[in-house]
């Protein structure tokens, strides 16, 4: 495979274009600092993305604040700190303030010349909305969480994706998949036969952060540290194919 044998990409959002980590930390680190938590910014990471996938699990047609606000009332429990009702509503209507990786707008203007981009997220429309308008680029379908009634990596937000691909009559091998979570995108993409990109926005700090650990070993076809290296890539395997060297 070469990166320039592909029509179309699907992206997860959140970790991979909008930095969910420094949003969800800012809320987390509000809350654990009012209740005087001494905890690090990685530690309440990682005690929501459990919550937070159980409740995915659990409740697949709830939308996405409402996850987020279980998330939150759960990490509470867990840790003996009382949460409002006013501390949840604002984590789960914080991911429109979440910011975009300052190379995301860019690196998507860059593909949008040579691929129709389709989002593959695990959020609600509204949600999805307010970072879109951080991202400054018109994608050709967007799929929600919302929209097929269960969170990744539920097969059936892949089979949902593949039903989009084919409405849009972009052949058969012609789509791959770029992501940051192992766990969410690269083992249920595999499962369903995508080729992947990895965005591994983690490289410099290890761990999973915000996504849980991967159910299962899984090896993406290429990895990248950042979206402005994979836009690299791109252009590089196009330049190559147009001028093969002699």
């Amino acid at each position: 495979m070469n990166l320039h044998d592909f029509d179309a990409l699907s992206f997860d959002c959140y970790g991979t274009l909008i930095d969910w980590e420094a949003g969800i930390a800012a809320v987390l680190r509000r809350w654990a600092d009012r209740n005087g938590l001494a905890l690090g910014d990685e530690e309440l990471l990682a005690g929501h993305s459990d919550h937070e996938a159980r409740a995915e699990h659990e409740y697949p047609s709830e939308p996405y604040p409402v996850i987020l606000a279980r998330s939150l009332r759960a990490l509470g429990e867990q840790l003996g700190v009382p949460v409002t009702d006013a501390e949840a509503e604002e984590f789960g209507a914080s991911v429109p303030d979440w910011p975009a990786f300052e190379d995301s707008a860019e690196a998507l203007a860059r593909l949008a010349r040579r691929y129709r981009l389709i989002i593959l997220s695990n959020v609600d429309r509204t949600s999805f909305a307010g970072s879109n308008a951080r991202l400054g680029v018109r994608f050709t379908s967007i799929i929600t969480a919302q929209d097929v009634g269960s969170y990744k990596p539920d097969p059936r937000n892949f089979e949902a994706l593949a039903a989009e691909v084919d409405r849009l009559g972009i052949r058969p091998g012609r789509l791959l998949h770029v992501a940051q979570s192992l766990f969410h995108d690269h083992v249920p993409a595999k499962a369903a036969g995508l080729p992947t990109v990895w965005i591994n926005r983690r490289h410099a700090t290890g761990g999973w952060g915000a996504t849980p650990e991967p159910s299962a070993p899984v090896t993406p076809d290429w990895t990248f540290p950042t979206m402005a290296a994979f836009a690299d890539a791109v252009e590089d395997a196009a330049a190559e194919a147009d001028h093969p060297a002699e």
